[in-house]
């Protein structure tokens, strides 16, 4: 396929288009999973700090009695707590005895308190010293300090004992941990799509180079086929161009010299009407499906069979041939088929049995039955079939005694006709020979399934 260039570059294209949709694909669900992640963290962060404050909002909410004004009560809450009178924040003096809010005892937390004005009254927990004191009323907000730090920050209403307003509570968390969560998922996404993309790549160049296969196969049948059908016209019209040649050439031909020419045109132009008629019915049976098969008559094979044995009787003995039919089965094998096929079928096994068997041998017919299957075996005692060859035998012009089969008028379709017959009634062909002993040709085709209403009453053959 390599040496193809057609094919290469075609190959290269489908390789090429595979990577870059899969590439797409796969650049799509990283950024999806990304956004996953990003989200379900921010989430679950909120949460945390929406659980954390709202503990933090419910129990200092009873202890302030006064707007702007912390008592010590709550100051004693938290850890790390500083008041702050300007830009200034002092830290208060620590009670060992005192008792933390259990919830915000974290130590990537920091909480601020504003009056209703905006300004800072207090900071507690691991506040950084570089971030902005404007206040900002809105509830949450991504906030940075003057040193590129980021934290996530939620802003809620205090009320008074007596349900006035006090000010506001800020509780921020920082995000160092969670950017160092996504900057290790990022890293993993930007270092395991270029490797996904190259495995891609040559998995795509793999699968391409398997999907050109048959491709290629039947591009190379296509081919083989074209010009061995040309060659098969070429004998024919070559053939009738120089008789014709031959006759305008002649200044006077007699009675005898015309009808031989003539003779020899009608043989020719029969052998050319058959070889197309032929390649129209191998056409036909490849578009043929089975559900059209269903439209025809019932055909009994043994009919068929004894039918064909008395039309090539003459011609098996004027061969010096015996041709006979056992019947195994012992009652009639019916099938759903086209009955004109049937007949195609089976007499182009019957002529090639005879055409290849030398003077004094013998060609059988045997039918019985397996299961849901008529088995009919054409027999003969022929010249037989190299194995090398049997792999070949059913395509099309292909000849493996190529002087003989031109002596019998073949044109090498009679079992590439065979073959699409048993394909078109579902059935199974299979073939057995041995040099200077024989070949055996062994069709299957399924049985009516009217045939199996009485089933267990009738005696199966295992073939």
């Amino acid at each position: 396929m390599n040496q193809n260039r057609l094919f290469r570059l075609t190959r290269i294209r489908l390789a090429l288009y595979y990577a870059v949709v899969m590439g797409l694909i796969l650049s799509l669900c990283a950024f999806g999973f990304y956004s996953s992640v990003f989200h379900a963290h921010v989430v679950a962060l909120d949460n945390e700090i929406e659980s954390i404050a709202g503990t933090i909002h419910d129990t200092i909410e009873p202890k302030l009695p006064t707007p702007g004004r912390l008592e010590p009560a709550v100051q004693q809450l938290f850890p790390n707590f500083s008041m702050c009178v300007g830009a200034n924040c002092i830290q208060q003096q620590p009670d060992t005895k005192r008792h933390v809010v259990g919830a915000f005892d974290k130590s990537n937390y920091y909480i601020r308190f504003f009056d209703i004005s905006g300004r800072l009254i207090a900071t507690a927990g691991n506040y950084p010293e570089l971030i902005s004191t404007n206040f900002n009323k809105k509830t949450w907000q991504f906030v940075k300090d003057r040193q590129g730090n980021e934290f996530h920050q939620l802003t809620m209403h205090l009320h008074t004992r007596y349900n006035g307003d006090w000010g506001y509570l800020q509780i921020g968390r920082s995000l160092e941990e969670f950017n160092h969560y996504l900057d290790s998922v990022k890293l993993v996404l930007v270092l395991g799509l270029p490797i996904a993309m190259g495995i891609i790549t040559a998995a795509s160049w793999w699968l391409s180079g398997l999907a050109m296969q048959p491709i290629y196969k039947s591009y190379r049948q296509i081919q083989q086929f074209t010009a061995d059908a040309a060659h098969e016209l070429r004998t024919p019209l070559a053939a009738t161009g120089a008789t014709v040649e031959s006759a305008l050439l002649s200044p006077q031909l007699d009675e005898e010299e015309t009808r031989d020419i003539l003779q020899t045109i009608h043989r020719q132009n029969q052998r050319l009407t058959n070889l197309v008629v032929d390649l129209l019915m191998l056409a036909r049976l490849e578009k043929q499906s089975i559900k059209e098969l269903k439209q025809h008559e019932k055909g009994c094979l043994n009919d068929i069979i004894s039918d064909l044995i008395e039309e090539f009787q003459a011609m098996a003995t004027a061969a010096g041939i015996t041709l006979t039919s056992v019947d195994s089965a012992h009652q009639p094998l019916n099938i759903i088929g086209n009955t004109d096929q049937l007949y195609r079928l089976f007499s182009n096994l019957i002529v090639n049995a005879i055409q290849y068997t030398p003077t004094g041998g013998d060609v059988k017919i045997l039918l019985n039955r397996s299961d849901y299957y008529a088995v009919i075996k054409v027999q003969d005692t022929g010249i037989g079939i190299p194995l090398q060859e049997l792999p070949h035998i059913f395509d099309r012009f292909y000849r493996v005694s190529s002087d003989r089969s031109r002596s019998t008028g073949g044109s090498g379709l009679g079992l590439s006709i065979v073959e699409a017959i048993v394909s078109v009634h579902k059935g199974k062909l299979n073939v057995e020979s041995e040099l200077c002993k024989g070949t055996t040709f062994t069709v299957q085709l399924p049985l009516d399934n009217t045939n199996f209403k009485n089933k267990n009453s009738i005696p199966l053959f295992k073939g």
